[in-house]
């Protein structure tokens, strides 16, 4: 068989400054803003809630002021009063009003073409966004909804970052080292490092200087510091601990999947089971569907009620966790390596693969198997990313060497993923579109899906 093995691809950036251009820069290196609290379009914000912006990269401070970002109460046509801060580590924005907002009314929040990044480039145009506010204030504390590593793990590879997740947006200028830490405790010291803030996903990241001490012991903890964008602090400090292994882990981050790694199938449409009583759908874990609720063809005897979750907060929980986990997939970019249009035949290192269209298994006999081999690393992390489908064909197969584990394998797939009849399929694959497993799929992993449908039809599906 054809051998890929990991490679590394570097980026040479150019930037091109053109004498006598007003306007600071060239188009294409201009920063963008990439997710905005409240979302526009949003409606029953809570009075009290901070408006942030995160940009796409650092931007110049002295270019993040009142002049540039602000908020008008449309209803009223009046400008609201506030602060504005940047947050350098994460390029975040906040605008935190003088006073409590007017509820029930709209607003429009502006960043405008003045905010510029450090090489001198402007916005190309004012990013312009409106929300709602509702009755009242938000008053809940914020939670962790989910730790990597979880609570209790052990044999953590000694490279890997600790991350916690929020149950919503919180305050970035309170995600630092002295609000989330780590701590050796085998060794009885702080462990040191840098802390980031995903606004996207609401995830708070330590990335220690140096890789953990092997065999060891850690806390890790985060402070009632961290708070909400309505002010709301953690109600106590949320602490976990885990033990490392022996060694290092080969390939990227694993993708955090929280509550929705409880599921094998969720969907945000509906989901469709199609089988026999002589030849069931078999299904170890949740099934889910969120907003819709439409589950057709079950439950069964074989995927009994208590296992299926339709349009009920179970499911919503989990979607939002697989939202932030497919943000973070596709952000995913550092030592990338070009994933092929056909993986039948070919054997694969752990590694971030990435083409922006489609990939697959298509083959008879050898060409038939994509092999995965992890080179004795139980820990060893495959992400496949593509811009647009993911396709296998009857009968083809992924075979698993090496001590490789298909809980580490995630595939990220632009638009819609479907599986050939009788096909042996392996990993996490979270799918923006839909999921279509053919008769006799069987998929050791999960099939997880953004808006649309997964279709089944007489498969086994167990979790990685």
């Amino acid at each position: 068989m054809k051998k890929i093995l990991t490679g590394r691809f570097m980026l040479l950036l150019l930037v091109a400054f053109i004498s006598g251009c007003g306007g600071g820069g060239s188009t294409r290196n201009s920063p963008t803003v990439i997710s905005t609290v409240p979302a526009d379009g949003a409606t029953a914000v809570p009075i009290n809630e901070k408006i942030t912006a995160t940009f796409s990269e650092a931007m110049d401070p002295l270019t993040i002021t009142t002049a540039t970002f602000t908020l008008q109460d449309t209803t009223t046509r009046v400008p609201v009063a506030g602060a504005v801060t940047y947050n350098a580590t994460n390029h975040i924005a906040t605008f935190a009003p003088t006073s409590n907002l007017a509820a029930g009314h709209s607003f429009r929040a502006t960043v405008f073409s003045g905010a510029k990044d450090l090489a001198g480039n402007a916005l190309v145009s004012d990013e312009v966004w409106s929300f709602t506010t509702g009755a009242t204030a938000d008053n809940t504390a914020p939670t962790v909804s989910s730790t990597s590593p979880d609570n209790g793990a052990i044999a953590v590879p000694t490279n890997r970052e600790i991350t916690a997740t929020f149950s919503k947006a919180a305050d970035p200028s309170t995600i630092t080292t002295a609000t989330f830490t780590v701590r050796d405790t085998t060794a009885g010291a702080p462990v040191t490092g840098a802390v980031t803030y995903n606004a996207i996903n609401h995830i708070a990241t330590f990335t220690p200087t140096s890789n953990l001490a092997a065999s060891h012991s850690f806390d890790a903890t985060i402070t009632t510091g961290v708070k909400d964008l309505a002010g709301n602090a953690l109600a106590s400090d949320d602490i976990w601990s885990f033990a490392t292994g022996a060694t290092p882990a080969a390939g990227p981050e694993p993708v955090v999947l929280g509550a929705a790694g409880d599921f094998n199938v969720l969907a945000g449409a509906a989901v469709t089971n199609t089988d026999t009583v002589s030849n069931p759908t078999t299904i170890a874990g949740l099934v889910g569907v969120s907003p819709g609720s439409a589950v057709t063809g079950l439950p069964t005897a074989a995927v009994p009620v208590g296992q299926i979750h339709a349009g009920d907060t179970v499911a919503a929980a989990a979607k939002v966790d697989l939202l932030a986990a497919y943000n973070d997939a596709v952000s995913r970019s550092v030592d990338a390596i070009s994933l092929p249009g056909n993986l039948g035949g070919l054997t694969l290192a752990p590694g971030l693969y990435v083409n922006s269209s489609s990939t697959g298994i298509s083959g008879t006999g050898a060409n038939a198997i994509l092999t995965l081999d992890a080179q004795g690393d139980a820990n060893a992390v495959w992400i496949f990313k593509m811009g647009s489908t993911l396709i296998t064909d009857s009968g083809t197969s992924i075979v698993l060497a090496g001590n490789a584990q298909a809980k580490n394998i995630f595939w990220q797939v632009g638009s819609s993923a479907t599986f050939g009849t009788n096909s042996i399929f392996k990993g996490n694959v979270l799918a923006a579109i839909s999921i279509t497993l053919n008769t006799g799929v069987n998929l050791q992993g999960r099939a997880l899906t953004q808006t649309g449908a997964v279709t089944l039809d007489k498969n086994t599906i167990t979790l990685p």
